[in-house]
This record gives structure tokens, sequence and C-alpha cells, in this order.
């Protein structure tokens, strides 16, 4: 298995809705390396947030690999969009869709990487023989649809498991984790084998710049 380098995917979620260029713009010299944009359809979730428009509208002004988390019933019919607009990876929930193989073939084939998406209440086995295709899993620490919400710490054990999967197994998939992540619980997350860190509220709470750095400075 290959050495992960470890990612801040700051969320959008929590940024100025008025400002997006200028946040944008600021994560990356900030030094993030992933923008992370919740898309969210008041049907899987309740609550309703982003689509491909905005991915189109932020693409020229960074250079940020664009990750897109599609909280969305059926899935599958937003792959081409959010491909077209310039999304770089697509993350979809394995309960989105009765069809999650074939979708996360559509995604790769559109030229993304592909990703799968476990809710709180979702266990590993729920995608076991889709691990092969995906370059990334998606472990929900919150229940997905609000930002600011309270870390799970029982989510861990399914990082662990990922984690432990992909040695066996020898695979290259990278492990994300969503929800609740500041600069106490990224530790925990990191321990169990996290490589990717998405966080919103703690990191648009005051600067920016600086939370980053915080983050940064546990996962060393």
């Amino acid at each position: 298995m290959l050495k992960k380098t470890l990612k801040i995917a700051p969320s959008i979620l929590s940024a100025d809705f008025g400002n997006f260029e200028r946040d944008v713009i600021g994560l990356e010299i900030a030094g993030a390396e992933w923008v992370h944009i919740d898309v969210m359809d008041g049907h899987f979730v309740d609550n309703l947030s982003f689509g491909a428009d905005l991915v189109k509208a932020i693409r020229p002004v960074t250079k940020c690999l664009l990750d897109c988390h599609l909280m969305v019933e059926n899935p599958e019919k937003y792959v081409d969009s959010f491909a077209k607009a310039g999304a770089d990876s697509l993350s979809v929930h394995v309960e989105s869709t009765p069809h999650i193989h074939a979708v996360l073939q559509k995604i790769k084939a559109a030229g993304m990487r592909s990703a799968v998406v476990l809710n709180p209440g979702t266990s590993v086995s729920a995608i076991r023989h889709v691990l092969e295709m995906v370059d990334m899993v998606l472990v929900m620490t919150v229940n997905p649809g609000f930002s600011g919400q309270k870390f799970i710490p029982e989510c861990l054990e399914k990082v662990r498991e990922l984690n432990e999967m992909r040695e066996i197994l020898a695979l290259n998939f990278e492990i994300q984790v969503d929800g609740g992540v500041n600069d106490e619980t990224v530790i925990s997350c990191r321990k169990a084998g996290a490589d990717i860190f998405v966080a919103g509220n703690y990191i648009f709470s005051g600067n920016v710049a600086e939370n980053i750095a915080k983050l940064r400075e546990k996962l060393v």
C-alpha cells in the first residue's frame, strides 16, 4: 500500500455565502489542498445547499482539488453535470442509491475520483464489495445535513476497520472523515487511520489560516 499524504479539506458550507471567491482563494493561500463542497437536495437530508453551478463558478479561481460530497437521492443523475462543472472528486452515499456500483463506475468514466460515503449508522460491510473500485471512503462522524454538530466518537471504529481492511487487501483508497473535526478530534481521527480531514465550522470560526495551521500541527 502506498503511503498516504495527510490533507485538510475545508468545507465551504461554513464559509461566507456572499464571498465564496474570496474565501476559496483564502483557503488556498492558507495551504489547504482540497475544498470540500457539500451538495444537499432537501430529500436525502433536511437541508438545501449547493449544486454544480457553484463548482463551475469557483473552478477558475483555485487550483485546489474540488471535493464534492453529494448528499442527494439518485446521485447518478448529477454525475455528468458535476464533471462538466470541473469537480475533481465525487462522493456518493451508499444509502442514497440501490445502484452504488454503477454510480461509482459512472464517476470514474467521467474522469473524476470516486468515493463512497458511510452514514454513522451504516456498517463498513455495506461497501465491502466496492472498495476495490474507489479512490476514497468518507466516514461521516456526524449525521449529514448541517454543520456545527458534535463529533460522534463511535464512528472511529469504522475508520479503524477500513484502515485494517486496506492493509489486508493491499488497497490504496484514502479514508476521509467529516463532521465535528477540530484541533482535538483530528488527533483521534488520525490515530484511527484517517488521511483526509474535512473541517468547516472550526476553520471558519476565527482566523482561517491560523486554524488550518493548528490542524496541521496536530497531524505531525
